[in-house]
């Protein structure tokens, strides 16, 4: 049972730790998640509802993470072949598209929940 408990322990530790390396390091997850407390700071302004902040949760949550798994396969591919190579150019194109799929649906879902909650305040 201790084993066990060190060990979860310790993958929690090397899971954070990535946490903090993606923070520290890349500027643009730096900027998802300052627009990200931007969006739940104008959803506590507007008064989300509970499913309001779910959604809003989530759609944060998949952008920081498509982040994160962009930054893993920079890494990993950076890692296997430090030299250009097109299928290197693929792995990394397509992770960085990723991101950017995720923060543009992350946009068109920020637009269904704020835009009715500021034209409501208008009227």
């Amino acid at each position: 049972m201790q084993a066990e408990w060190m060990r979860l322990r310790s993958a929690f530790r090397y899971a954070w730790a990535g946490v903090v390396f993606l923070f520290r390091n890349e500027p643009n997850a730096r900027i998802h998640l300052a627009l990200a407390i931007i969006a739940a700071l104008l959803a506590w302004w507007t008064g989300f509802s509970a499913t309001e902040w779910a959604i809003l949760a989530v759609v944060i949550g998949v952008v920081l993470v498509a982040e994160a798994m962009n930054t893993a396969i920079e890494a990993l591919t950076d890692l296997v072949s430090p030299q250009r190579h097109p299928q290197a150019k693929i792995a990394k194109d397509v992770a960085a598209g990723a991101v950017s799929l995720a923060a543009l649906m992350s946009v068109i879902a920020a637009l269904f929940l704020f835009i009715p909650r500021f034209l409501m305040m208008l009227h």
